[in-house]
């Protein structure tokens, strides 16, 4: 147990961070549309770019890394979203998923409800967490999330495509999908909570995907580059999906025992990257401060800079805030990776070799 003055010093060193940051969480709404109408103007007309190109051309590739980065950066406002009040920016969750959730098959409702859970200090860390898996006790588990991202797409492809009509006309798999295959989660153990709400949101983001998709397949087929088209679009999905797995992997230790963890706690257990200008393209909109987000989710992302700079100068160091910044992405896959497989190593070794009991001496 901590002692009282260590939690006194804790409880200090937190409001000595509040008053730091007090005056950052107000979401500035100019910086949202703006920066979303860039990124998407800047993405798509990427993709038709890469869609017109000769296939494997250096200018097809180079579209297509550039709508990658823009598309993926595009997403990750649902992050905000997630966290945002809608009063704050009317319309903006609908603008998203028009320009950013239906084309990329993640509409809104797949993480805006389940990533609150991610933060929840009774669920953060535990099998009910949907963003979270022991990654630090298990290297292999690591690659092979890393590696079945690239068929994230795939598996969207079918969700919407193929199962969400079936959904439609047979109530009882709707309810399974909206339960089992309506969320963005890591943890293969969630299960979403269902309600008539969320069940009228599933259905009409379906609908909008099945009518927006149908008129874009159509138009694409009639001009005789449909094919083309599905190649890019998974082609880029899964660059992005890849790349998200990587930052997913990089923004924790995952060293968690599955026990519920206090706000410091998910503090010590999350990392912040402020690297350089690269590491925009990887942990775009605010997520490289991922550490200094679980510690205050009501930052907006435009202001996380500033407040990882107060943070590292105003605190002391006793307030262990400077010991949760990585180096660089490198630098966290492989402390997660090297953590994992000893943890691995140490656990099958108490397997093959268990300790075995005294004998007991009698007189």
């Amino acid at each position: 147990m901590k002692k009282a003055s260590d939690m006194q010093a804790t409880v200090n060193h937190h409001r000595d961070a509040l008053d730091l940051v007090r005056d950052l969480h107000q979401p500035r709404p100019a910086i949202y549309w703006s920066d979303l109408a860039v990124t998407g103007a800047v993405g798509w007309g990427a993709f038709g770019v890469a869609l017109m190109a000769r296939p494997f051309s250096l200018r097809m590739d180079v579209a297509m890394v550039i709508a990658a980065f823009t598309l993926y950066r595009g997403l990750c406002f649902v992050h905000e979203i997630s966290h945002l009040r809608r009063l704050c920016l009317p319309g903006f969750e609908t603008v998203w998923n028009f320009a950013f959730g239906i084309p990329l098959l993640l509409p809104s409702f797949v993480y805006v409800g389940v990533h609150p859970s991610h933060h929840n200090l009774a669920t953060y860390g535990t099998d009910e967490d949907p963003e979270y898996l022991p990654f630090g006790s298990n290297h292999r588990m690591t690659v092979v999330f890393l590696a079945h991202s690239v068929l994230l797409p795939l598996a969207f492809l079918v969700r919407f495509l193929v199962l969400a009509p079936v959904g439609l006309c047979w109530p009882r798999f709707h309810a399974w999908l909206v339960t089992r295959a309506s969320s963005l989660s890591m943890n293969p153990g969630y299960r979403r909570e269902n309600s008539a709400e969320l069940t009228a949101k599933v259905k009409y983001g379906e609908i909008a995907i099945l009518l927006i998709w149908s008129a874009a397949f159509g138009s694409a087929w009639r001009h005789h580059f449909a094919w083309k088209t599905i190649a890019v679009w998974y082609t880029i999905n899964a660059f992005i999906s890849a790349c998200n797995a990587l930052r997913a992997l990089g923004a924790h230790r995952y060293e968690s025992t599955g026990v519920p963890l206090d706000r410091a706690a998910q503090l010590e257990d999350s990392i912040d990257t402020p690297g350089a200008a690269w590491t925009e393209l990887w942990a775009p909109v605010g997520l490289r401060y991922h550490a200094l987000h679980h510690y205050f989710p009501g930052i907006p992302y435009h202001n996380l800079g500033l407040a990882y700079r107060r943070l590292i100068t105003g605190l002391p160091e006793a307030a262990g805030y400077q010991e949760i910044t990585s180096p660089g992405l490198p630098w966290s896959l492989r402390r997660l990776y090297d953590t994992g497989k000893t943890a691995f190593r140490r656990k099958r070794n108490a397997e093959i070799y268990p300790e075995t009991p005294l004998p007991s001496h009698h007189n």
